[in-house]
């Protein structure tokens, strides 16, 4: 369904970005945001003054201001399930009673983080996080970004439930300084509960008098963690509020926070409420998250992009685009608004990404001479990571910004279209001046506020993931011989068990 508000945005056709950047000197910095130690700079989209202000009348109309409000209130704004999405009251920015229990429960994370320093669960040199989607993605990406200097612990993040995975951290492990971490919300996480049984059965194996002596659990239903067998005063509980791919900032984020230091979770916390702060209170046009949702709608609903990249031109981002993947498509890929209507326009792109360089010998051919338009996201650091000469780090950012300035200039050649490059082809980037706990913070909140307003925009609930369900469940019953498959499918369960 289409509003008059919609027909202004898909009516309009901004001229190429060359001709932006020369009709206005000043739209650097017009399109440029900075806060929390991240740089914004959208100039290289196809945003205009005009645009900008189409996709105000639309918040207007959508009601943002007001359901920002309601998020930071604790509000039911998660309508299917009739819950509020309290991941923000998490990192202080939130209603009162909600920052007050949060405050609570990082106080129980932190003595218990306390006490294992301190060698009460006895020696621990190793730390084994078994979870999936959001229980495993967050503190994945935060301890490969920020820990690979940290000699506290050696952390191992297993999600698949492959043995291989497993089998992997039982290699490099000694499961008699093992601490077994087991992260769901539910606690009824199929492939979670059956690579923790497993895990705990190699600590039993392993020498373990009292391997449940040696097991943490992380979730929102702490009476299932208690009957599965985890010491109650081991249990560190979330809000059901809080949901799992918002949930690093909660518990989940319990083996960042032993691994990386509790300064460093506090400093993450800290990061991620200056840009709830900069969300709530900037107006549109300087806002980062809500500036960002302009430019993806006008890629998703004006030019009909079906896809966004984005490449971390740092090693230490390199789980970023999976990361995103999930807080972008498990939030917004839906067909229905919130009130249950078909929503009769695109919603989320697909998500994806990678690593530069490496990135650039792979898939930027595609990028710059391919039939697909496809927006990129460059992500920077400008602070080295290495202590290495700085021709490493110089070459990598010169690499970063000179792809970016290409897809956007392009370069002619009559003589010889295969050497031909269109150009107009957009991009934004974000330079973070130093990676550090602060900043990952700030970046990843960013990110999180970005898909609410994407999703406000769109008239839809990014709070809920029921399209995750249906496999799931047809797994199980498959497991149990209770589904009838189809022809193909049961052809090839024959093949595989007999």
């Amino acid at each position: 369904m289409s509003s008059p508000d919609w027909h202004v945005i898909e009516a309009l056709d901004p001229p190429p970005l060359q001709t932006l950047f020369a009709e206005d000197p000043d739209r650097v910095a017009r399109f440029g945001i900075d806060v929390a130690g991240l740089h914004f700079d959208w100039s290289k989209t196809h945003l205009t003054a005009e645009a900008v202000a189409a996709f105000e009348s639309l918040a207007k109309a959508q009601d943002l201001s007001g359901k920002r409000e309601a998020l930071f209130r604790g509000e039911a704004v998660n309508v299917t399930e009739g819950r509020a999405a309290e991941h923000s009251a998490e990192r202080g920015e939130g209603a009162e009673d909600s920052v007050t229990r949060a405050g609570l429960l990082h106080a129980r994370m932190r003595a218990l983080i306390d006490a294992i320093e301190m060698e009460a669960l006895g020696p621990i040199a190793h730390i084994l996080h078994i979870g999936i989607g959001g229980s495993a993605l967050g503190p994945d990406l935060l301890i490969d970004a920020l820990g690979r200097d940290e000699d506290r612990y050696e952390v191992a993040v297993v999600s698949n439930v492959d043995g291989c995975a497993l089998e992997e951290a039982f290699a490099r492990f000694d499961p008699t300084a093992t601490l077994l971490v087991i992260a769901s919300k539910t606690f009824t996480t199929t492939e979670t509960l059956l690579n923790a049984t497993s895990a705990l059965d190699w600590l039993r194996d392993g020498g373990n008098e009292d391997p449940y002596g040696r097991v943490i659990a992380l979730t929102a239903a702490p009476d299932k963690a208690v009957e599965w067998g985890v010491d109650e005063t081991r249990v560190l509980p979330f809000a059901e509020s809080v949901g799992g791919r918002y949930s690093l900032w909660s518990s989940i984020g319990f083996p960042a926070a032993l691994a990386l230091g509790w300064a460093a979770f506090e400093e993450m916390l800290e990061g991620a409420g200056e840009m709830d702060r900069h969300f709530r209170l900037a107006a549109a046009h300087e806002n980062a998250p809500v500036l960002a949702a302009f430019a993806d709608l006008f890629y998703t609903q004006v030019k009909g992009c079906e896809t966004r990249a984005t490449f971390a031109y740092d090693e230490r981002l390199r789980l970023l685009p999976s990361y995103l993947q999930q807080l972008e498509m498990e939030s917004n890929g839906k067909s229905v608004r919130s009130d249950g209507r078909p929503v009769g326009r695109a919603t989320a792109p697909i998500t994806w990404g990678g690593v530069g360089t490496d990135a650039q010998h792979a898939v930027f051919q595609l990028l710059h001479q391919g039939t697909h338009l496809i927006p990129v996201e460059f992500v920077a650091v400008a602070e080295p990571g290495d202590a290495l000469d700085d021709d490493h780090h110089r070459q990598l950012l010169l690499n970063c910004f000179a792809q970016g300035a290409a897809l956007m200039a392009g370069r002619a050649n009559d003589a010889d279209p295969a050497r031909a490059y269109p150009g107009n082809r957009p991009s934004a980037t974000i330079l973070i001046e130093t990676l550090d706990a602060r900043a990952l913070g700030a970046l990843i909140a960013f990110y999180e506020q970005r898909t609410f307003v994407n999703a406000v925009l769109l008239g839809i609930n990014p709070f809920d993931q029921f399209g995750v369900e249906l496999g799931k469940e047809m797994a199980k019953a498959a497991g149990q011989g209770g589904l009838d498959f189809d022809a193909s499918t049961t052809d090839l369960i024959m093949r595989a068990f007999g």
